[in-house]
């Protein structure tokens, strides 16, 4: 048993977890302690953005890329601070390229800090929305090309 697991099983059981619960465990339940919300208030308040981030992760390496972005487009980024909403417009971006690399002429649109949208051509030459971030657009809306500033390839190296 190496020092990181006695540890780890030292802290479960230290701390009421029966041994040999999962690391994963541990950092679930370590997230609800950090950021428990009453039952009342629980179902009408946005979750924190380190939460939503941490779900969008597990997500993200389940396989769950839609999953995960959706969690992100739940967060709610107006309350966030100007560093919260870059970590999650990071962890967003990153599972944006992960989910729609492929997806050929994807471009971002991001009008402000905390807010993005990942849109792709659409016959007729508006673009579509596949995925949202801190916006009120929903998913599959279609929006004009030239109404939009600022748009910048998704895939690294491509082109518009």
């Amino acid at each position: 048993m190496t020092m990181a697991t006695t540890t780890m099983n030292t802290a479960a059981t230290t701390a009421g977890n029966p041994p040999g619960c999962s690391l994963e465990e541990l950092v679930d339940r370590l997230f609800e302690a950090l950021f428990r919300q009453e039952p009342a208030t629980a179902a009408t308040e946005p979750q924190s953005i380190a939460r939503c981030v941490h779900d969008a992760r597990r997500l993200r390496q389940a396989g769950d890329l839609d999953g995960a972005l959706e969690v992100l487009a739940g967060a709610d980024l107006k309350q966030a601070g100007e560093r919260e909403a870059r970590w999650a417009y990071g962890e967003w971006v990153d599972l944006a390229r992960r989910r729609f690399e492929d997806r050929e002429g994807a471009v971002v649109y991001s009008p402000g800090t905390g807010r993005a949208a990942v849109l792709a051509p659409h016959p007729g030459g508006a673009l579509e929305v596949m995925a949202v971030l801190g916006m009120r657009w929903p998913v599959a809306k279609l929006v004009s090309r030239r109404s939009l500033r600022g748009l910048r390839p998704l895939a690294k190296g491509g082109s518009q």
